[in-house]
């Protein structure tokens, strides 16, 4: 996420660290970098003209000037910039009405059916009964599309009947809302290749029919500015509550996330972090700006980690490191306890690229190793994995049969095992578990 303005940046306050005191000339030299960095990032020009101006006031400053730590303070500078820019912190759905209607739109292949099954889980898992409303009447295959993630969440879909058209669908759905006891209507509308005026005045009605609480466009974020112009003309013509920026993990640049709200007026309210049903989070700036300066988003790794990880499970392994007793099984264990925060390419994404995590990438992670060193210590008995040395040649060929590895591999995963048993000889289980919040 963000890596190529990530790299940029990074490389200014580099700059700045190894000049030690700096001159007006040298941080004007580091503004011209970051407003080209930014540009090449695909922020919208007016943007980026009153975001470095906004730096050139703050950083011209004799107390950085005359500062020991140049580069920090203006990173600092930098970072309180950015949350501005970003905007306020996103919120929860407003749910007003008997039924509240959802409204989403966007440009076709925005992402909105997807997103209006990661709405609806969101909902259930809120005590929430939402009903999905198939309103795409333009693409083929999208009414079957949404009854798919409407099955994959365990939420009901309205789908059109033959010849009925989308305002007669909207009412419709209000009706059985009503009669089978859902309180939230969320309503797919019809994407477009480019804003379409029979197709604006279309969703205008639609949402002058069924008076949305919540009107929210989903906006790829991997298309830059074309997701920005989007959300400009959504918002001349709907009353738009906030902007859901969808495929944020694979947004290489983030033109759209750091022009969006100055240039359309409208909030970032929620993110889509990934493919499963479950990626959508809160929009949160200081996470955002921390990611885009390499700073990493340690507050949504926590939340991962509060989700995905067993606290009884992580407390017996502390108990086990403490006593020495941490086995093949345990390495397993907690594997799959660490694969239940999501993929691991995200957790590292979270990282900060500084101190320890200085030097890892994302793409340094291969998802299939893991699987295959699951496969591995499935395959073993249960004093095999327990007691590895009993593991002689005949064994290792059983078990790579079994798990459709090499011996090589079984040898390799052998040695990381006995490379980090070795390391937790040092890790006092009280330590871990204090390290874990546990007691």
């Amino acid at each position: 996420m963000f890596d190529g303005l990530q790299g940029k940046l990074q490389h200014t306050f580099r700059r700045l660290k190894g000049e030690g005191r700096v001159s007006e000339e040298i941080l004007q030299e580091a503004l011209r970098e970051i407003r080209l960095a930014l540009l090449e990032a695909d922020v919208h020009f007016r943007v980026v003209k009153a975001f470095v101006g906004r730096l050139r006031e703050r950083a011209i400053d004799q107390k950085v000037l005359d500062s020991l730590t140049p580069d920090q303070q203006v990173i600092k500078i930098v970072r309180d910039e950015l949350i501005t820019l970003l905007g306020e912190p996103g919120w929860e759905l407003e749910l007003s009405g008997r039924p509240t209607v959802i409204l989403l739109c966007g440009l076709q292949g925005s992402g909105k059916t997807t997103t209006a099954g990661k709405l609806a889980l969101r909902l259930k898992q809120r005590g929430r009964h939402p009903l999905l409303v198939a309103g795409d009447l333009q693409r083929a295959a999208a009414v079957e599309q949404l009854a798919q993630v409407g099955g994959g969440v365990g939420v009901p879909v309205l789908e059109p009947e033959p010849g009925e058209d989308v305002l007669r669908l909207g009412r419709r759905s209000m009706k059985a809302a009503q009669e089978r006891g859902h309180d939230v209507v969320l309503i797919d509308t019809a994407g477009r290749l480019h804003v379409d005026d029979r197709l604006m005045e279309e969703i205008r009605d639609l949402a002058t029919a069924v008076e949305p609480t919540e009107t929210l466009l989903v906006a790829d974020s991997m298309t830059g500015q074309d997701a920005v112009r989007s959300a400009e003309e959504f918002a001349r013509v709907l009353p738009l509550t906030g902007v859901i920026l969808s495929k944020l993990d694979g947004d290489m640049r983030g033109g759209a996330a750091l022009s969006i709200r100055s240039v359309a007026k409208v909030p970032i309210r929620f993110v889509g972090v990934g493919e499963k049903s479950g990626d959508l989070e809160l929009f949160r700036p200081e996470s955002m700006a921390s990611r885009i300066l390499g700073m990493g988003d340690v507050l949504s790794l926590i939340e991962k980690a509060e989700e995905g990880l067993d606290a009884a499970e992580t407390q017996r392994l502390a108990e086990r490191i403490a006593k020495q007793e941490f086995t093949l099984e345990d390495l397993r264990d907690q594997l799959r306890q660490m694969r239940r925060m999501g993929p691991l390419s995200q957790i590292m994404e979270m990282l900060p690229k500084a101190g320890p995590f200085k030097g890892l990438d994302a793409s340094m992670v291969d998802e299939k190793r893991l699987t295959r060193v699951e496969a591995m210590i499935d395959s073993m008995t249960p004093q095999e994995r327990r007691e590895p040395r009993v593991l002689n040649g005949s064994r290792k060929r059983r078990i790579a049969r079994g798990s459709g590895v090499s011996v090589q591999e079984i040898n390799q995963l052998l040695k990381q095992y006995r490379e980090t048993r070795k390391m937790l000889k040092g890790v006092k289980g009280k330590w871990l578990k204090k390290a874990a919040g546990l007691r």
